[in-house]
């Protein structure tokens, strides 16, 4: 299997990476016809697991490993990592500012370019945001491996990342979803906006793996550019939104969801590389 998959362009390797990622919010989001609800501590816990992976993926699968390559290509590691962080970080500002969306709870606050696209849309485009720096991650990750000095090490480290972050995007489909149908949307049409939101992780994933292997030396700043990118979303709506607690007893879900989500994605990249 693994002399298969090497065998791959990186490019393919994205793509199946980006699919298995859209795969799982698809699973996620079919959750709602089984369930009519969700809890929002349980919601507040799903976010803080999201967070966990991202910061997890964003530091081991990312940062370290883009530091490593620029001290082999001879350049100043620290500098390469705060360029890439700053760029993937500014990237997800402007797009946070250009692009119009809503969030669960705050139907009210449209943010982004005021437009008079539906609030399911609106919706939709909120947690697109999230999946785009999640797509470029898997995409820079296996467009590492055909540039790694030991191939089979970078491949795993991908199926690392990719596996990561899919495994978040299973709880993140429901939260899409199931929220969607108790607004009175029908089951069908809320799984369809549930797995849409994840749509752009395979797009995003391809592009990534294409443009580390046409300039192989931006590499390092990729990998920082999506932990950046994976940051931002953390710190500016991640965590935000998950700490919109109904009582005291609910403070402590986002938390152990983070808490979890971060061990979880770090047991899965050393384990796995």
């Amino acid at each position: 299997m693994v002399d298969y998959l090497l065998s791959l362009d990186n490019w393919q390797l994205a793509l199946l990476g980006g699919l298995m990622t859209w795969g799982l919010t698809a699973l996620g989001a079919a959750l709602v016809f089984f369930f009519n609800g969700i809890q929002k501590n349980v919601y507040n816990m799903m976010l803080g697991f999201a967070a966990g992976v991202m910061i997890a993926a964003s530091m081991w699968s990312l940062i370290l490993p883009a530091i490593d390559m620029a001290t082999e290509q001879g350049t100043i590691p620290w500098l390469v990592a705060t360029i890439g962080i700053l760029m993937g970080t500014g990237f997800l500002f402007a797009f946070d500012k250009i692009l119009p969306h809503i969030h669960f709870g705050k139907e009210s606050l449209q943010e982004g370019i005021h437009t008079k696209l539906s609030r399911n849309i609106l919706l939709v485009f909120s947690i697109t945001l999230h999946n785009i720096p999640e797509g470029l991650a898997v995409g820079v990750a296996f467009g590492a491996v055909g540039l790694a000095t030991n191939p089979e090490i970078a491949l795993f480290a991908a199926i690392a990342v990719a596996t990561g972050i899919g495994i978040q995007n299973f709880p993140e489909g429901a939260a899409v979803s199931i929220p969607l149908r108790q607004e009175g949307n029908s089951r069908r049409k809320s799984f369809f906006y549930g797995q849409a939101s994840a749509l752009v992780e395979p797009i995003s994933a391809v592009i990534g793996a294409i443009l580390v292997n046409v300039v192989s030396q931006i590499l390092p700043y990729a990998l920082t550019f999506a932990a950046g990118a994976m940051i931002y979303v953390v710190i500016e709506e991640l965590i935000p939104e998950s700490k919109d607690i109904v009582d005291e007893k609910g403070e402590h879900f986002a938390t152990f969801g983070f808490v979890l989500g971060f061990l979880i994605m770090m047991i899965l990249d050393v384990a796995l590389s």
